[in-house]
């Protein structure tokens, strides 16, 4: 999770103009083959082809993108998020993730493992508030993020605070057939300071707090950086983890563009039968309809059809 915080969504406008509502037939086919897998572009992925989600949204579908990412999808108004939902229904394709309770990045806030009962009850109130939201686009996962490490306090309390808390938030999202997904991010490039930064330790937070609506999203560009060794890890985490995500290291960009194997990647999780949304979590490397051709490109080059 990161597009709130990257320049390049800023100027994106968020008008949904009339003319690309109009005219979309239920279940239209793409003019290409539809993705073996389930890639999820987003909000910027397609700038060239229409300021609003719904323009973008069908250019995707005609590409063969079976999914749709938003982060924040619950920021947007009302009429918009439905107008997103609607075109998603149309052209058949499932929606990822969006943010259910957004971190204070540049105040380093919250503590969720602190003394501030404060922070916890606010993160509730905000996953209580993202049922609805999930429900409108028919989203089945949620992102969290577990907050910032508090450097007064013991790692082991602090991840016992937050077991105890992600296990009252799997309650109140399970019951709907939600799941939260928890995040952990890099401290080396990107988010210094937080508390979950491997998928190792969003197993264990999973574990312990043992509800379906509890799982963790395993955005492999930050595992790359924080970790490596990605499909064995994979591999020991795959019972905990809920959701994945895409991009390259170094620059963040489409597969290709770094040095992670994601043509490998994508075998091992076709191997694994995974079904679920794979959001494309990056930016691309080439400005302008080049760099659109070639993210397309990069995701046909990696996408397992044997």
């Amino acid at each position: 999770m990161s597009w709130s915080r990257r320049t390049v969504m800023g100027g994106i406008a968020a008008a949904v103009p009339a003319a690309a509502l109009a005219g979309r037939a239920r279940g239209r086919s793409s003019n290409a083959a539809r993705f073996t897998l389930g890639f999820a572009p987003h909000l910027g992925s397609f700038a060239s082809r229409g300021n609003s989600s719904v323009e973008q949204i069908a250019y995707a579908a005609d590409q063969g993108f079976r999914a749709w990412e938003d982060n924040e999808y619950r920021l947007r108004p009302i009429a918009e998020q439905e107008a997103i939902a609607r075109a998603l229904r149309d052209r058949n394709m499932t929606m990822g993730v969006f943010v259910a309770s957004m971190p204070k990045w540049s105040e380093f806030r919250p503590l969720l493992g602190g003394d501030d009962d404060g922070e916890r009850q606010a993160f509730l109130a905000d996953v209580r508030s993202a049922v609805e939201v999930a429900k409108r686009v028919d989203a089945r996962h949620m992102t969290v993020v577990t907050g910032f490490m508090d450097r007064k306090l013991h790692p082991a309390i602090q991840q016992g605070r937050i077991i105890d808390l992600m296990r009252r938030a799997g309650d109140i999202v399970a019951p709907h057939g939600l799941a939260l997904v928890m995040e952990p991010l890099n401290t080396r490039t990107n988010h210094p300071g937080v508390f979950m930064q491997s998928i190792a330790e969003g197993y264990a937070v999973a574990r312990g707090a043992n509800s379906p609506g509890v799982k963790v999203l395993a955005d492999l560009y930050h595992e790359q950086i924080q970790s490596g060794n990605l499909i064995p890890t994979l591999k020991l985490c795959w019972d905990e983890i809920g959701y994945i995500q895409f991009g390259d290291n170094p620059g963040r960009n489409e597969p290709g563009s770094g040095e992670i194997n994601y043509a490998n990647i994508c075998r091992f999780l076709k191997q694994q039968g995974y079904k679920g949304v794979i959001g494309m979590e990056h930016g691309n490397s080439l400005k302008g309809r080049a760099g659109e051709d070639r993210l397309i490109a990069a995701y046909r080059a990696i996408d397992p059809t044997a």
